[in-house]
């Protein structure tokens, strides 16, 4: 009786081999497929740019830009939400030029929040399209240009900084003899908000 059950071992481990190589065959060709198969590819989308900001609970600014085409052309919204009053207000605006990013300040302390939107309007020009929100409707404030006198020395490579709660700008200076030359010295602007309309000072080293 033993050495007829010792007899069929052999073919019984036989055939467990020959099931675990077809079944190591079988991943390895799925595993062959799956790594020809082409990764797809991500679609662009037509809304760019998108952040949300939070002034206090229950309030929310949302920043969209959107456009098909060429990326310097479009529009943007902003969208206020006000859980605590059910309001919802929004703005729509044309653009010209690549949203990069948004944020909120009170630049004049007056209460009302201020929608910074940052935009990239050349190769190197940084520009702002300010708003604020007040008695339930945007009021746009018209956001200063550099003065001649300091469009001598500008190249772009310009930067928006925030730094305790005030709006600096700072960008290289440029030698007004060779305009590709950039030479290691910096301007620094501060701007003040007062009244809806801002004011500008050079800072000295």
């Amino acid at each position: 009786m033993i050495t007829k059950y010792l007899f069929r071992i052999p073919f019984l481990c036989a055939g467990l081999f020959m099931m675990a190589s077809c079944g190591g065959d079988t991943a390895e060709k799925n595993a062959a497929s799956k790594t020809v198969e082409p990764a797809a590819k991500k679609p662009s989308g037509q809304f760019p740019f998108y952040k949300d900001i939070a002034i206090r609970p229950g309030i929310n600014f949302e920043v969209v830009s959107w456009g098909k085409g060429v990326d310097s052309v479009g529009g943007y919204l902003i969208l206020m939400t006000d859980t605590l009053k059910d309001d919802y207000r929004s703005l729509s605006n044309e653009r010209k030029g690549v949203m990069v990013d948004a944020w909120n300040m009170d630049l004049d302390n007056d209460g009302n929040p201020e929608i910074y939107i940052e935009l990239l309007s050349k190769t190197n020009v940084h520009d702002l399209n300010v708003y604020e929100y007040s008695g339930g409707s945007f009021n746009k404030i018209s956001f200063p240009p550099l003065s001649s006198s300091l469009k001598k020395n500008y190249w772009g490579d310009d930067k928006f900084i925030i730094k305790n709660g005030d709006l600096f700008r700072s960008f290289p200076v440029v030698n007004e003899k060779d305009s590709t030359a950039k030479p290691g010295a910096f301007k620094m602007l501060q701007y003040k908000l007062n009244g809806n309309s801002f004011s500008v000072k050079e800072l000295t080293e």
